[in-house]
């Protein structure tokens, strides 16, 4: 058997908020959106983010929503990206900042509170 990531699922509240943030606000291209499934798929290469929408009253949403969601998006750049992204208006909670094993990383929110992490190059 042969298996191949395909997505990494963004979950949300505010569908819609949310899949301007990413396309207009962040710039990822988006490869499908359905309003009525709640569903978008964004490229970021060999697999998608996709959003996915949750109900508020679903209890186990609740814990879904909000969170670190462990998906690292690499960017040539990473200063002229927080630069950018950070002059319209994005909420970092990281600067970007070089790591130990060499990489550098900040974290950004998105409109439900989900904490993206951006890689870049040190050696870039």
């Amino acid at each position: 058997m042969k298996y191949k990531a395909y997505a990494q699922r963004i979950f949300c509240f505010d569908w819609s908020e949310n899949v301007s943030f990413y396309q207009e606000i962040v710039g990822l291209p988006l490869k499908f959106e359905n309003e009525d499934m709640g569903w978008a798929e964004f490229d970021v290469g060999s697999i998608s983010l996709a959003l996915e929408r949750l109900a508020k009253e679903d209890p186990e949403a609740q814990s879904l929503v909000g969170r670190f969601v462990g998906i690292s998006l690499e960017v040539s750049d990473i200063d002229a990206v927080y630069k950018d992204l950070s002059g319209k208006g994005v909420t970092f909670t990281s600067a970007p900042e070089k790591q130990p094993w060499g990489g550098i990383l900040a974290h950004f929110n998105d409109p439900s509170g989900n904490t993206i992490t951006l890689l870049g190059d040190a050696n870039a």
